[in-house]
């Protein structure tokens, strides 16, 4: 990113990638009142709406996204996201009401199916011990201190399942039967998270950014960026796969996981690695299942995050498509760019369908901020001074990087084979 330097409201400012985070920083500049925001990336990803059936690859094209206020002693992104419900539940309301009145004025992607965003089915944050982990502790605390502990209902307190029972939640606490089937279930139900349908807020929050006034190039060759040239200092000079070059006050990357390959200064500070996901389609003639995984009855549930296990599910969506995650290890994939070996994604729905063999034996077992950053403003805010470019020397520098020769490297994993399916 170029520092930023006297923005103004006529400053050109270009946006590498169309994911969440470079469609966030584009809405947000544009209601500030930069009305020369352009947004670059190499998939159509208003005609596919971001949607990973039509075969958009990015991490921000995904069926679902856990929104939670959990974050143990970071008060700062329980803040954050207490401040970003405010507007999914602004966004449920606007998208509702546009689909009773002017339909056919929403994006395709959400004209079918239920016209809505974020759900609030609860999340049910499983511990894998006999006692709650340090992270849970700090998090309780931290719901205390800004005034939200009434939204956390512990399963060991005889209080808070009453208050659960009370207010409709109690059927929520135990969804896997774990005090049946172990004799323990340590666990706390957060009723004010649940989750996003992810395709579908992207496809939003590009509608809301164009009525805006954002530009989009959207293309394989003219929105594809293949270098950034920082030479001049006071203008950047971004270069497409058409040979086009296009001048920016302000560039900001916001590529995901392949930002390290446009910014090589960038890789002493971050990699790029691939979680685990498995689906299950629920088949359409178990009414029983489908309602037993539903949003209504099911929450978002995570077990032993923070202590080593590292698993979250989702309820079914609204194709009968149950996610199961896991997070404990993230697989690095090393391919040449620019002269140098570095980690890049490895598409999920073009190129790899499977997952390795310790996943699934696993698997068996804010936005404002952006722009006060952007305006030089970011040491005025908390989240500046936390999200602040810098350097590094330390032999490891990002906490994860272990290079070719490392155990995480995708190409080294012995993939599951359908007979490993079997459960």
């Amino acid at each position: 990113m170029q520092q930023p330097l006297h923005l103004h409201p006529d400053a050109k400012i270009l946006i590498v990638g169309s994911g969440v985070f470079g469609l966030s920083t584009a809405l947000w500049l544009a209601r500030a009142g930069y009305h020369r925001v352009t947004v670059f990336d190499m998939q159509d990803t208003e005609t596919a709406g971001y949607n990973p059936e039509a075969g958009t690859e990015s991490a921000s094209a995904d069926i679902n996204k856990i929104i939670r206020f959990s974050y143990g002693g970071e008060i700062e992104y329980q803040r954050l996201a207490s401040q970003a419900a405010d507007i999914w539940n602004e966004w449920n309301r606007e998208i509702a009401s546009m689909a009773s009145t002017k339909p056919g004025d929403l994006p395709p992607v959400l004209r079918n199916g239920e016209p809505k965003l974020w759900y609030n089915c609860g999340f049910l944050r499983m511990g894998a011990g006999s006692e709650f982990s340090d992270f849970e502790l700090q998090t309780l605390q931290n719901m205390e201190k800004e005034g939200a502990r009434e939204s956390q209902f512990r399963t060991d307190d005889d209080t808070d399942i009453k208050r659960a029972s009370c207010s409709g939640w109690a059927h929520k606490l135990d969804v896997c039967r774990r005090q049946e089937r172990f004799g323990v279930h340590k666990a706390v139900l957060d009723s004010s998270a649940g989750f996003v349908v992810a395709y579908k807020a992207c496809a939003w929050a590009q509608y809301l950014a164009r009525k805006a006034g954002v530009e989009f190039i959207l293309h394989p060759t003219k929105g594809r960026v293949v270098g950034i040239d920082t030479a001049d200092s006071h203008k950047t000079i971004v270069q497409t796969a058409d040979g086009a070059t296009h001048e920016g006050d302000l560039v900001v990357v916001a590529g995901g996981g392949w930002s390290a390959g446009l910014l090589p200064e960038a890789n002493a500070l971050i990699e790029t690695t691939a979680g685990s996901v498995a689906t299950i389609q629920l088949p359409k003639d178990r009414p029983d299942l489908w309602e037993r995984f539903s949003p209504e009855t099911f929450p978002v549930v995570t077990w032993g995050m923070h202590e080593g296990k590292d698993i979250y599910s989702f309820p079914r969506d609204e194709n009968g498509v149950i996610k199961i995650g896991f997070r404990r290890t993230k697989w690095t994939n090393y391919c040449d760019i620019a002269g140098k070996r570095i980690s890049v994604p490895k598409a999920v729905h073009v190129k790899e369908t499977n997952i390795p063999i310790p996943a699934l034996e696993s698997i068996k077992g804010d936005r404002r901020e952006v722009v006060k950053i952007l305006e030089g403003k970011g040491d005025e805010t908390v989240y500046g001074k936390m999200w602040k470019w810098r350097t590094s020397n330390a032999e490891k520098r990002n906490g994860l990087e272990e290079g070719e020769e490392g155990p995480r490297v995708l190409g080294k994993q012995r993939m599951a084979s359908l007979e490993d399916w079997v459960f």
